[in-house]
């Protein structure tokens, strides 16, 4: 455990500020602030009913895109902790780098972004950012949640050069090929981690995935062999548990082991050491990162594209299609609050994708049958 922060973490102290200046919270750092605007966000809340790979009405223990990011915060946590690594700052960014998501999860932003290509086109992270920046309304004296640019940076995992010219300051390291701060390094490895460890409880939970077949890969074979000699005889379920917990901690024990060797070799001296790096220090080792992809790989064929899924994933392309297009047909059956946006400063079809991307799964399916 490491009681103070590592030299080359990210400093609430030194942070590089709020675009609205606000004064210091008497009991929080500004990094926890964020994190708790986050969790008290509505972009936050709806994640509960957002898919994740299974549609919310599949069944109540799948997770969602807030059970994930959860998960991914409690990773980060851990791994911050042992490296002396700012932990309400990762959390923060891992809480918040799912709020731009829209509802049936990948297959809706794909349809989303495919209806939007000829008007800038949709991406999550930067609708994560959008959502932070602009669209919760709550406070008097600004939009968004008014975050640090350290948050906000985290957010960001990735950015076209086009889009980035646009974003100002945190989009300049995207221009001059910058790393991120280690927590947000750290955010983007701990939400690989989560989604590989869970998407595998929940494949088999829903019957799509084989345990023979997982067994092959040597992330989930060599632990599962461990937990059968051990407790032979132990139910099927509790198998299933033990494995990828013990798998879990595998992967975070290496992470952090590999990360303070990088860090150990490299010597960074401060934050813009971190920055100038030419490559992110926060990572696997070889051998871990080649069993993650393996993984990877596994479940895009098996259990992403299970007929099953891909029933699901069609569906949503229908559905966000249909709103899309009634939408821009009649701008009239927007929410108020929405449709008084349009021009000002937005045009309508960015409003229109800021209002069905917020959707939650269940909403959309009411809302595209109201509108036929």
């Amino acid at each position: 455990m490491v009681d103070a922060l590592a030299l080359y973490a990210a400093s609430s102290d030194e942070s590089r500020g709020r675009h609205y200046a606000e004064p210091p919270s008497r009991y929080r750092d500004a990094f926890a602030r964020d994190r708790d605007r986050v969790v008290h966000s509505n972009a936050f809340r709806r994640l509960v009913y957002k898919t994740q790979v299974f549609v919310n009405h599949e069944g109540d223990l799948y997770r969602t895109r807030l059970t994930h990011s959860l998960e991914v915060a409690q990773v980060a946590r851990t791994v911050a902790n042992a490296l002396g690594l700012n932990e309400s700052l990762a959390e923060a960014i891992c809480l918040a780098h799912d709020l731009g998501h829209t509802p049936f999860g990948h297959a809706g932003q794909d349809a989303l972004n495919a209806c939007m290509r000829d008007y800038g086109g949709f991406e999550h992270n930067l609708q994560s950012l959008r959502i932070v920046d602009v669209l919760e309304r709550k406070y008097p004296a600004f939009d968004g949640l008014n975050l640090t640019f350290e948050t906000r940076e985290g957010i960001l995992k990735h950015c076209s050069a086009r889009d980035a010219r646009q974003l100002g300051d945190v989009g300049r390291r995207f221009l001059e090929r910058q790393q991120p701060s280690l927590e947000a390094q750290l955010a983007n490895v701990a939400d690989e981690i989560a989604y590989n460890h869970h998407d595998i409880d929940d494949g088999l939970r829903a019957g799509l995935l084989e345990l023979d077949e997982l067994a092959e890969l040597a992330l989930f074979g060599e632990p599962l062999r461990a937990v059968q000699t051990e407790y032979p005889g132990l139910d099927q379920r509790r198998v299933i548990h033990e494995t990828i917990r013990r798998m879990f901690g595998e992967a975070v024990q290496d992470l952090i082991k590999a990360t303070a060797q990088r860090l150990d070799a490299a010597a960074p001296a401060d934050i813009q050491a971190v920055r100038a790096a030419d490559k992110p220090l926060v990572g696997f080792s070889t051998t871990v990162r080649d069993s993650h992809l393996a993984v990877k790989r596994f479940l895009r064929d098996k259990l992403y594209r299970h007929p099953r899924v891909t029933q699901m994933t069609d569906r949503a392309g229908i559905v966000i299609n249909e709103l899309f297009t009634a939408y821009m047909n009649d701008p009239g059956q927007l929410p108020s609050d929405y449709a008084g946006r349009i021009d000002a400063p937005d045009p309508v079809a960015r409003v229109v994708a800021d209002y069905v991307a917020g959707m939650t799964d269940r909403f959309a399916e009411i809302e595209c049958e109201r509108l036929r």
